[in-house]
């Protein structure tokens, strides 16, 4: 009992920390603002994939690569599964440095939400009533913050679509976190390596023409990508879904937070009471997660007092 308490602490532990650290991203993006979107992207593709590589060959975890080159379907999975992430990777980091980071936090907002729909749609998941109220809650949010600002908020939404498409896929496909990291990395690499020998061909790459500190700066790209995956991985292992449901909204809230009061970006009236959807959207889809959890949990334990 002790050491299962120890466990879900730990792993409380561990989500609560990659939470955190993919919340505090924006400092680090908004620090790089000179490099560009796309270079920032690049540096952080090739870095990543030297890490987990580096992680894969410490720990002796080859043994799939030799599979997944014989299976085209599974490869083919990856492919668009890495040209998701990458979009979705490049879409944040150009959030932040063209000063959206509160639209995109929104989009991580209604990313759990736009999931359970997607899984709907393609998996053929049946949605509770407050599912659907949460649901229907933030697209009535969306659609007011396009009406009275005139524009939709096409940034933040891609940043849900993407990511839900990109754990759809990866709900699928055969690999583990840290393996299919590593595959996408390599998939991604090409087009990482490309763009930055076309930029020092250019004389435009930041990393050439820069000083020590700014190089340091595009170097911790690598662990700063990594470190967040691995601790959900090994936390997310150890503690219920529903409290992972919880502690996922942790950081768009610093996202938010950061937006508005590190980088003083425009909050109209309009955008808030858009948001308040959004914000109900989430209490609600939160509240029945918890409720189904309970319900399932005590189910179980009927079902093993039955057979007892």
């Amino acid at each position: 009992m002790k050491f299962h308490l120890a466990m879900t602490r730990l792993g409380v532990f561990f989500t609560l920390g990659a939470y955190i650290c993919w919340g505090l991203f924006p400092f680090y993006f908004h620090a790089l603002q000179s490099v560009g979107a796309v270079e920032i992207l690049a540096h952080r593709i090739l870095w990543s994939l030297v890490i987990v590589a580096g992680i894969l060959l410490v720990l002796r975890r080859g043994a799939w690569i030799k599979s997944v080159v014989s299976q085209p379907k599974v490869l083919g999975l990856f492919t668009l599964s890495a040209l998701l992430i990458g979009c979705n990777w490049g879409a944040y980091v150009y959030a932040i440095v063209s000063d959206r980071t509160i639209e995109a936090s929104l989009g991580y907002f209604v990313n759990p939400l736009m999931s359970v729909a997607i899984g709907a749609l393609f998996l053929g998941e049946r949605l509770s009533r407050w599912q659907w109220m949460a649901v229907a809650l933030a697209a009535t949010g969306v659609i007011w913050i396009t009406i009275q600002t005139g524009t939709a908020p096409f940034l933040g939404l891609f940043l849900a679509a993407s990511f839900a498409f990109y754990g759809l896929i990866r709900k699928i496909a055969p690999l583990g976190s840290l393996e299919g990291m590593a595959l996408e990395s390599v998939l991604l690499a090409p087009l990482a390596l490309g763009y930055m020998l076309w930029l020092n061909a250019d004389g435009q790459l930041v990393f050439a023409n820069s000083g020590w500190d700014m190089k340091a700066m595009l170097l911790l790209a690598g662990p700063i990508s990594t470190i967040p995956l691995l601790l959900f991985a090994s936390g997310v292992r150890r503690i219920p879904y529903s409290t992972v449901g919880i502690i996922q909204y942790i950081s768009p809230t610093i996202v938010f937070f950061i937006g508005l009061y590190a980088f003083h970006e425009p909050f109209s009236i309009d955008m808030f009471v858009g948001f308040v959807f959004i914000w109900c959207a989430v209490i609600v889809f939160t509240v029945d997660s918890i409720r189904r959890s309970k319900a399932v949990k005590a189910n179980i334990n009927q079902r093993v007092s039955d057979q007892h």
